[in-house]
């Protein structure tokens, strides 16, 4: 029998994450605890060694008054950043923000897309946009990170963020590249789905990781190379330029008046963040290389939220009402992977190395956020776009739920 849960766009469920600081962890079969711990005014740094399935992470941390993202970077710390930037997906978005936010601070930047300008890829956001890019003072280019010597032959620069390699043949030649021509700081875009499953969310850095992910080998072979290096780990990422569905998801199915079919209970957690987000937290890494360098960063907002609240969110966001039908996919006879765009599972981690190291402070607020993007929504034309359900109408058969034609 199916379960209904009808809403209004008035409720939702969110939860906050534990403001906790990183000390010493205490290793355990399946998990590295942290607790509190701060100093004083000397930075220092040490770091545990474990087995494969871990990253090394610092021990220590330092914590910082809350401070702006925006501050001009004063001429001696004006940084020269190479930003090599993947062609499609989420993450393309995380590039176009990073490049924003340090043109912004003062600082000088270049960003290289992978593949040919000409490309129909091109003719997507965030591509479309980066002549606010240029505008502001940034250079963009293309090419492929196999030939980055020849692209940017004549170039210097200080800092390189690697946000396209989701492995090491992918990495290395920017990484081999980088080193040989004199970069003082590498960084990775990673990806926070390299940690293994847990029975205690959220995943915190420090917690086992899948050791044969891709992201995982990039990660220890950066830590080798470079003195002054730093990763990050996002999850779903929201906001203005982004290509890949998430939040359109709900969008498509509550502006039809369909229901919005989601698998299990609805209470599984997981972690939203405004790129924003991602990208002052990367800027932080780059004004404070030495507090950054050596470390992995979950690169999250610091609220979860359960797929059942995000329904709620969306409809809110929309001003219409949610019709909320959950499923078992395995009784649908459906994929739950292709029928739904989150993981079935709790999937959210806390940002508590950024916030304890790098003063860090989140500004995603998903209601407001989530109405910027139901804006564009509309902007698009796509509500009025013809969809087909196909999967989502296998379900509510299986469930004997009517949809309205």
């Amino acid at each position: 029998m199916a379960t209904l849960a009808s809403s209004s766009s008035s409720s939702s469920v969110l939860f906050s994450s534990p403001h906790s600081n990183l000390s010493p962890p205490s290793l355990s079969p399946s998990r590295l605890s942290f607790s509190s711990s701060s100093h004083i005014s000397t930075t220092l740094s040490s770091s545990l060694s474990v087995p494969h399935s871990f990253v090394t992470y610092p021990t220590t941390s330092r914590r910082f008054s809350p401070c702006s993202f925006s501050v001009k970077a004063i001429a001696a710390d004006k940084k020269k950043v190479l930003i090599v930037n993947t062609n499609s997906g989420g993450h393309a978005v995380i590039g176009f923000y990073f490049a924003k936010e340090l043109l912004g601070s003062g600082h000088e930047v270049t960003i290289l897309t992978v593949g040919e300008e000409s490309s129909d890829k091109m003719k997507k956001t965030p591509f479309t946009r980066f002549s606010e890019i240029v505008g502001a003072g940034g250079k963009t280019v293309w090419g492929e990170p196999a030939e980055i010597a020849k692209v940017l032959e004549g170039s210097a620069f200080d800092v390189v963020l690697d946000n396209n390699g989701k492995d090491l043949d992918a990495v290395k030649p920017v990484a081999d590249w980088a080193k040989s021509s004199g970069v003082k700081q590498f960084l990775f875009i990673s990806s926070a789905g390299i940690y293994k499953p847990t029975d205690e969310p959220p995943h915190v850095e420090g917690d086992v990781v899948k050791a044969d992910a891709g992201h995982v080998a990039v990660e220890k072979y950066i830590a080798e190379v470079f003195s002054s290096w730093a990763s990050f780990r996002p999850q779903y990422m929201i906001g203005s330029g982004n290509n890949k569905d998430c939040e359109e998801w709900f969008f498509d199915r509550i502006v039809r008046d369909r229901p919005v079919p989601i698998p299990g209970s609805g209470m599984q957690l997981t972690v939203i963040s405004h790129v924003r987000d991602l990208s002052s937290m990367l800027t932080l890494a780059v004004e404070k290389p030495d507090a950054a360098s050596g470390n992995i960063f979950n690169c999250v907002s610091d609220r979860a939220v359960t797929l059942d609240g995000l329904a709620k969110l969306c409809a809110q966001a929309a001003g219409r009402p949610v019709n909320i039908v959950h499923y078992e996919p395995k009784a649908a006879g459906v994929d739950a992977k292709k029928a739904f765009p989150f993981r079935n599972m709790h999937f959210y981690a806390e940002p508590r190395a950024a916030k304890d190291i790098l003063g860090w402070k989140s500004t995603t607020n998903l209601s407001e956020d989530l109405k910027e993007r139901f804006e564009e929504y509309l902007k698009i034309g796509r509500d009025k776009k013809a969809i087909k359900f196909d999967l989502d109408d296998k379900i509510l058969e299986s469930l004997k739920v009517p949809v309205a034609v």
